[in-house]
């Protein structure tokens, strides 16, 4: 359930089954949540939210809530933007060096570009958007070398410098961008 609070933006509550309290968090987002028990009823987590407002300014470091809307309508573009790209360059590149994977994943996560499942699962970040080309397809490559070694191996960096020869250059200029959304 979502509050939506002059104060706080919008609130995620969460019912848990085995809360016997109230707790508040911030979400990586900067959103206010909140764990309630799960019969909590959303005018109860209202009231225990109006209740809690000096504790929670003094305890949490919730942003402001247009930040948060700015924030979720640049992620809503970036994953446009992702969703029309990276499934074309990912096929691209598993086509031409000769890669099979089962399915394309998208994903916000705040410390990874991508990463890659034992079941031949590719995610990629949307913040890939957000970096030059030649960076994007950096980590795809990275990312399917994965589907053959499942570890950082000198076999494995031997196959992304196969396909990417300059991949320590481009690791390197990866690391002066976020993934975080």
């Amino acid at each position: 359930m979502i509050i939506r609070d002059k104060e706080f933006g919008e609130v995620l509550v969460r019912r848990n089954a085995l809360s016997r309290g109230v707790r508040f968090s911030v979400s990586t987002s900067g959103r206010l949540q909140m764990s309630v028990p799960k019969y909590t009823s959303e005018f109860l987590a209202k009231r225990f939210l109006s209740q809690n407002r000096d504790t929670i300014r003094a305890k949490l470091p919730v942003k402001d809530p247009a930040s948060q809307r700015a924030r979720d309508a640049k992620k809503k573009i970036l994953m446009k933007k992702a969703k029309d790209y990276l499934p074309y360059r990912l096929e691209y590149f598993a086509k031409l060096y000769g890669y099979s994977y089962e399915k394309i994943r998208l994903s916000h996560a705040n410390t990874r570009w991508g990463s890659c499942s034992s079941n031949r699962t590719i995610s990629l970040n949307i913040g890939l958007m957000n970096v030059p080309e030649i960076l994007r397809d950096y980590v795809i490559i990275h990312e399917l070398a994965h589907l053959n070694h499942m570890d950082h191996s000198a076999a494995f960096w031997r196959e992304v410098g196969s396909h990417d020869p300059r991949y320590k250059e481009h690791r390197k200029k990866l690391n002066q961008f976020s993934p975080g959304v």
